[in-house]
């Protein structure tokens, strides 16, 4: 359906660097991580992938072909004043062919992220990276796509959908399904959380819909300490938002790509006097890149020997 979608929505496909990529766990609750989007203009589908040292992403999407992706964050585009875009897909995983894969992956990563050539490892070392350059892709096809002009998440988005019926009505006419409760018990705090409304004014707030699609959009946040809250500034337009399992991911990368930072919290939506929030349960950091190679090392050493390992289990596994 990409086609028939404006080509500022197309364009945003194409050149934004970073995706904010949800799926939905076993247990129902939505996982969000930043990841790069490859578009070719009017595809049937939108690529994301990862890392075989890592393949929750995927596994996840195998078992839930139900996901979402948000575009959110133009740095490095290229673009000005582009649209906040949300992808509801189904998501169809190829690992078929790793070697294929892994040069696909070398050829499109170095066109997209140029910024990154000068940090891949010289080609006689490369292989004791093949738990990152391995890669298996996720395939979303859009069934629906939400557009919010100038990325404004309080204005009511435009709506594109393959079921014309919703088109016409506005409204999502596919059945829902039982969500997953609220975890429940007491909040987790960290001192990243901290950085919510200071070094991170904004982040992607996360959550299943009642037809079981993840929807996401980014939102003002706050870290409210004494209540041990992530406080919700705006409530988005168009987003379903009922008490439940939430995910709040924080990131930032510079123009090229050649450092970034990232974190989720996974916690429990609710609302109280002062608007929605969320229930910090746990804090999730990601694979970051900082600005340092040295503090790079330093901050991923004990994850590589982890992903080494997974790895080479994935791959005794498919053998």
């Amino acid at each position: 359906m990409t086609a028939t979608l404006p080509e500022s929505v197309r364009e945003v496909f194409a050149r934004f660097i970073t995706t904010e990529y949800t799926t939905v766990d076993r247990r129902g609750r939505p996982i969000t991580w930043p990841v790069t989007p490859y578009y070719a203009d009017g595809g049937e589908h939108i690529d994301v992938t990862t890392g075989l040292g890592y393949p929750k992403k995927a596994e996840d999407a195998r078992a839930n072909p139900k996901v979402a992706l948000l575009f959110s964050d133009p740095t490095g585009s290229g673009i000005g004043d582009p649209p906040m875009v949300l992808v509801q897909g189904t998501a169809t995983v190829d690992d078929a062919d790793l070697d294929a894969n892994r040069e696909r992956y070398w050829r499109e990563s170095t066109a997209k992220l140029p910024g990154m050539a000068d940090m891949h490892p010289p080609a006689f070392i490369r292989s004791l990276f093949n738990w990152y350059y391995t890669r298996i892709y996720v395939h979303v096809r859009p069934e629906r796509v939400f557009v919010w002009p100038g990325g404004d998440v309080t204005s009511e988005p435009e709506l594109y959908d393959s079921h014309m019926e919703e088109v016409r009505s506005g409204h999502d006419e596919e059945p829902d399904v039982p969500l997953a409760p609220p975890s429940g018990g007491e909040p987790a705090w960290d001192e990243r959380i901290g950085e919510l409304g200071r070094t991170h004014r904004d982040a992607v707030l996360s959550i299943v819909a009642p037809d079981g699609f993840p929807f996401s959009a980014r939102v003002g946040v706050r870290a409210d300490a004494g209540e041990r809250l992530i406080r919700i500034a705006e409530e988005p337009a168009g987003m379903p938002l009922r008490p439940g399992p939430a995910c709040v991911t924080a990131h930032v990368h510079d123009e090229t790509f050649s450092w970034q930072r990232n974190f989720q919290v996974r916690g429990d939506l609710v609302e109280d006097s002062g608007g929605w929030a969320v229930v910090p349960r746990r804090l999730v950091g990601g694979f970051e890149l900082p600005k340092s190679r040295l503090a790079a090392w330093r901050e991923n050493l004990g994850k590589i020997r982890r992903f080494r390992r997974t790895a080479k289990r994935e791959l005794a596994r498919r053998r």
